[in-house]
């Protein structure tokens, strides 16, 4: 399953900062429906994905009712990407093999 969206980049502040991307509803209604198939638990779905030049793999985290793609400086900071900035999102689900 692969999805090419935009988003803004938003930021969480915790105990230090993370840096997250907004899945959009329709993508994440979509996402929703293989969770199921590709969830390895606590309901984060395992992905790769493509921003710029940067290709690398992480996992989708829920968050109300749709997902954050979180982004690591190994991806933002050889791209000079912080909050607000828009991005283009090639995104693709790694379904479990073996899941029913």
């Amino acid at each position: 399953m692969r999805f090419v969206f935009t988003g803004r980049v938003i930021e969480w502040r915790g105990p230090s900062p993370y840096y997250f991307v907004p899945v959009p509803d329709e993508e994440s209604a979509d996402i929703r429906e293989v969770a199921a198939l590709a969830s390895y638990g606590w309901g984060v779905i395992p992905v790769e994905a493509r921003i710029g030049d940067v290709l690398f793999t992480t996992s989708l985290f829920p968050k109300d009712g749709g997902y954050l793609l979180p982004l690591k400086n190994a991806v933002r900071k050889p791209q000079g990407l912080g909050a607000d900035d828009e991005v283009t999102v090639e995104l693709t689900v790694r379904l479990q093999l073996g899941a029913p």
